[in-house]
């Protein structure tokens, strides 16, 4: 779970830890995770007071700081030699089965990255995909050539989509997406959870 970012939309405060209809959207990423997986993530985050957030969780900050989501990524796929699934921590509606299809997708080794289809600027939702072993030489070729592109290094393995087609089925993508940035974006997350209640 990446927690990057310094939040500066947010007047720094840590937006995971902000509560969409009553639970903190770290609480509703993490248990979402956990169902998928079966085990408590990784928590990928640079705030001196963040092994207290959750101190059931192992917290590592970046292993090269200052490069951001791409940075991020990087210290997650770095941190073990299987695959990880990244999530964003203020995703608060991403879904379990959404997470699923990704994890599926990305099994048998046919993809070194396993990302879905979104309707966003890039076109696939970085912050949300499965990442293998052999991204961490292409994610550090680019830190160090100074690209912090999220999708910078996909050129450079094997990448799969999970087509929006796919994404829909599990509801709808700017939805699925969303992240909290801004207090507007949290008074909509939680006009969306109201209306999902």
């Amino acid at each position: 779970m990446l927690a990057g970012g310094a939040a500066s939309r947010y007047g720094g405060a840590p937006k995971g830890l902000l509560e969409v209809g009553g639970r903190r959207i770290l609480d509703r990423v993490i248990d979402s995770v956990v169902t998928v997986t079966g085990s408590l993530p990784l928590l990928v985050a640079n705030a001196p007071d963040a092994s207290s957030w959750r101190p059931d969780l192992k917290t590592i900050p970046d292993t090269r700081l200052g490069f951001g989501s791409l940075g991020g990524i990087y210290t997650a796929v770095a941190a073990g030699s299987e695959p990880v699934l990244c999530v964003a921590w203020d995703m608060p509606f991403v879904s379990t089965e959404l997470l699923r299809a990704l994890v599926a997708g990305a099994g048998a080794g046919r993809f070194d990255a396993f990302l879905p289809e979104s309707a966003g600027r890039r076109g696939i939702e970085p912050l949300c995909a499965v990442y293998g072993p052999a991204c961490r030489a292409a994610i550090a070729q680019r830190l160090d050539q100074g690209d912090l592109r999220a999708i910078s290094f996909h050129a450079d393995v094997r990448v799969g989509i999970l087509s929006l087609a796919q994404v829909r089925e599990f509801g709808n993508p700017d939805e699925l997406f969303f992240n909290v940035n801004t207090p507007a974006d949290l008074a909509r997350a939680e006009a969306l959870w109201r209306q999902r209640a």
